[in-house]
């Protein structure tokens, strides 16, 4: 089987066609919200955790804001399952646009952005004692950038697609 009728085939299949078509609100409405909360849980965090590094509301103790860790991983792997989802509805329109590879890029970018900052910046025991360290504001900077370029390229694609079927 091509890669063109792999695609297909996922599209044609009843999970693939209930999420696309089911007027049910338990159908692709709550598969959109999912994957806006998620977002919402990862990013959010994320950028608060960002911003602070970068020096914004720098009354705030950088160390206790480590807790978001864990919110911005559920928000994670809600948005990677309700990502799969979305990805199962429209496998061909996804597959054949490279907006999508980028989105794809953006965030795993951003995903290994998160455990640097993790690792280095909250692994770091003087955290709140000094000034924080030109290269974890650079980390933070990167790490805003690969978001915005996620979420962006994630809205861009309702948009961009060129949608290439083996059977139509």
């Amino acid at each position: 089987m091509d890669f063109f009728a792999w695609l297909d085939w996922i599209e044609r299949t009843g999970f693939s066609t209930w999420l696309r078509e089911s007027p049910s609100l338990l159908a692709f409405p709550s598969v959109i919200v999912l994957h806006t909360v998620g977002l919402a849980f990862l990013v959010g965090t994320n950028i608060a955790v960002d911003l602070r590094i970068l020096g914004f509301a720098s009354r705030i103790p950088l160390a206790p804001m480590e807790r978001f860790f864990p919110v911005m991983w559920a928000g994670f792997w809600v948005n990677a399952a309700s990502g799969v989802a979305l990805l199962i509805a429209y496998p061909a329109k996804a597959f054949t646009d490279p907006v999508f590879y980028i989105k794809l890029l953006c965030i795993a970018l951003g995903v290994t952005s998160i455990r640097m900052i993790q690792k280095q910046v909250f692994g770091d025991p003087s955290l709140d004692a000094r000034a924080v360290p030109r290269k974890s504001k650079l980390l933070a900077g990167a790490s805003l950038f690969f978001w915005i370029g996620a979420i962006t390229a994630g809205r861009l694609l309702a948009y961009t697609a060129t949608r290439f079927m083996a059977y139509d």
